[in-house]
């Protein structure tokens, strides 16, 4: 089972659609790539090559 990483202020923010968009803060904090294509991953994936560099 995976760790529970409490949310903090900057950790997230609703787009326009009403989504939770996590930001790279709490990525980064998360400690690992999910490779579902998250819009500010820090980790460079490419879900289009299904890679990172």
């Amino acid at each position: 089972m995976k760790e529970h990483i409490p949310l903090e202020e900057g950790d997230f923010y609703f787009s326009e659609e009403g989504y939770r968009v996590f930001t790279e803060q709490y990525l980064l904090k998360r400690g690992y790539c999910c490779e579902s294509g998250c819009r500010h991953c820090p980790y460079g994936y490419n879900p289009k090559t299904n890679s990172r560099p």
